[in-house]
């Protein structure tokens, strides 16, 4: 079935956009100071509420991919689709919470996670995750980018370059001043809006199309395989690489990391449960849409399927949904965008500025001007990278299988007191490249390589039941859910599991890394002492404070001598 699309204006198009991004940059003028302060600009020096925390953590989560990666999972794998994208994804923010109680109690003054572990390893450690995280951050400023393209030259004549453009400048304008400040205010009014359309627009699109009922009717022209809500087909190649990819996205993503430091400690758990909930609600409705798509035998344009949900909403909806839509996606995609502009100025900030360049001795103006500065080169290279339109569901499942091989390193140096700096560079640097070599299939997939892949992918599956199990229950707990895994992984998954590239590729990534990490710190005799941790990261700007005291007519030490005694020691 091909649909015939509606199509706005361009003035049409172009008011709705500087409508959104005009009231955006009003809402971050009421929080904006003339002498912003570094601490707020990266972690709203760790005060933020409930309401804040979990609106900001849904919105962050719920970014262009959650929309159309979601519709393509249903319109791919049928039934089971949209529940293996949203209820995974949902699940791993809920799976953050121990382990970021964790990173939040050994360092409770951080920005970034990279500060962690360079307090507890050292630069070359710090900068391997801070390279992953700007990697990483990289591609979601791209895929934003990609959907709000993909989004203007749907609903209108203009060129998706040029959604593109106006879509990273619009979000520029309103995160360069106040950073992380901004990006949490703005998500706050962008997920209450994005409920609310999201509410409307799914059950319209239902009744629009006949209801349930041509829906059901439509389930005759789907495969075996797609009316299975158990199908292995999804399990195996959505499923599961989606599941393993998010658990790296959790603990490799600084958007969410920043989160973590950013919220009042007492509201973590809080904010967590919330944003796991409200996250899977949305982004499973969201996925139906392509799944109505399939039983109506719709053909994504231009064999596009990241303009599945534009075309369904188009082709159903009277103009008002329509317009309420185009809001909808390009109030999620720039939640998103500019937490990964908050979350790259962090990491360039305090990553490579404050623990590597700076030596102790920060200065609060220049750091500040190099976070606005990162974000403008992440936008020019988000835009650029962006107008080549990749697939948005491979590039999510590849960045999440890189993120792979630093789960384990990173997790075991906040809990076990033997990693060392070798054990932590050694293990990512082997996972990264053995994972390279399955996914690309460097050599063939047989025989004795074969064998060795798959006992590692095994190894793998252990990890991450085992991390999972060991965050909420304990390291006994841990332990026997992981070799549990491992050994059901190895009886059932040889032999067959070299024919799924994707899930072995990610699984090899975890196992290679965990055995390497573990094996070199067994050669290990000296403990690291985690409180240490603590008095090696500390705040940057003390500013504030100093004008406080000085108001107070006390003589408070120079700001840079204050923090180099602060944070100066040895790695």
């Amino acid at each position: 079935m091909i649909l015939e699309l509606y199509q706005f204006s361009s003035s049409t198009v172009l008011l709705l956009l500087a409508a959104f991004y005009g009231g955006t940059y009003f809402l971050t003028t009421l929080i904006k100071k003339d002498n912003e302060d570094t601490d707020a600009f990266m972690v709203s020096n760790q005060r933020i509420g409930y309401g804040m925390g979990a609106a900001s953590m849904t919105a962050t989560w719920i970014w262009a991919a959650s929309f159309y990666a979601a519709a393509t999972s249903g319109y791919k794998y049928g039934i089971s689709g949209p529940l293996h994208y949203g209820l995974w994804g949902a699940l791993m923010i809920l799976f953050i919470y121990p382990f970021g109680r964790r990173f939040r109690a050994l360092a409770p003054k951080a920005h970034t996670l990279g500060e962690l572990i360079h307090a507890r390893h050292g630069s070359s450690s710090q900068l391997i995750l801070a390279f992953s995280n700007i990697l990483g951050s990289i591609i979601s400023l791209m895929v934003n980018f990609t959907a709000a393209g993909a989004l203007v030259a749907v609903l209108s004549p203009l060129s998706f370059q040029t959604g593109i453009v106006i879509a990273g400048f619009g979000v520029l304008s309103y995160t360069l001043w106040s950073g992380f400040r901004a990006s949490v205010f703005t998500d706050f009014a962008q997920l209450i809006a994005l409920m609310g359309i999201a509410i409307v627009i799914i059950p319209a699109v239902l009744f629009a199309m006949g209801g349930p009922s041509v829906m059901l009717e439509g389930f005759s022209n789907m495969s075996s395989e797609q009316v299975d809500l158990f199908s292995m087909d999804a399990i195996l190649n959505q499923g599961a690489p989606f599941f393993i990819a998010v658990l790296a996205y959790a603990i490799g993503n600084q958007t969410i990391s920043q989160r973590l430091f950013a919220v009042n400690e007492k509201h973590i758990k809080s904010t967590f449960l919330t944003a796991t909930l409200g996250y899977g609600a949305i982004v499973i409705g969201l996925g139906m849409i392509g799944l109505m798509a399939l039983t109506l035998g719709v053909q994504p344009l231009n064999g596009e399927e990241n303009n599945l949900i534009p075309q369904m909403v188009s082709s159903y909806l009277p103009p008002f949904f329509i317009g309420l839509f185009f809001i909808l996606v390009i109030g999620s995609l720039s939640s998103t965008a500019d937490s990964d502009l908050s979350a790259l100025s962090a990491i360039v900030m305090a990553d490579v500025y404050g623990k590597n360049l700076a030596r102790g001795t920060v200065d609060p103006k220049r750091m500040l001007f190099i976070g606005r500065m990162t974000m403008v080169a992440a936008t020019m290279i988000g835009i650029i990278l962006a107008s080549y339109s990749f697939d948005i569901l491979v590039m999510l499942v590849f960045v999440g299988a890189l993120w792979g091989a630093i789960v384990f390193p990173v997790i075991a140096s906040c809990y076990w007191d033997r990693i060392t700096n070798l054990a932590f560079t050694s293990a990512v640097v082997v996972g990264l490249v053995l994972f390279l070599v399955a996914r690309s299939k460097l050599f063939p997939m047989v025989g004795t390589v074969a064998l060795g892949f798959e006992l590692l992918a095994c190894i793998g599956a252990g990890v991450v039941i085992g991390l999972m199990a060991f965050g909420f229950f304990g390291k006994w707990a841990g332990f026997v859910a992981g070799t549990l895994a491992a050994l059901a992984m190895t009886y059932f998954a040889t032999g067959f599991l070299r024919e799924y590239t994707v899930l072995l590729s990610s699984l090899v990534a975890y196992g290679s890394s965990t055995l390497v990490c573990v094996v070199v710190s067994l050669f290990n005799q000296e403990r690291f002492d985690f409180d240490l941790i603590a008095k090696r990261v500390g705040h940057y700007d003390n500013r504030n404070d100093v004008l406080s005291k000085a108001k107070q007519g006390q003589r408070p030490a120079h700001a840079k001598a204050t923090h180099a005694a602060q944070t100066s020691h040895s790695s």
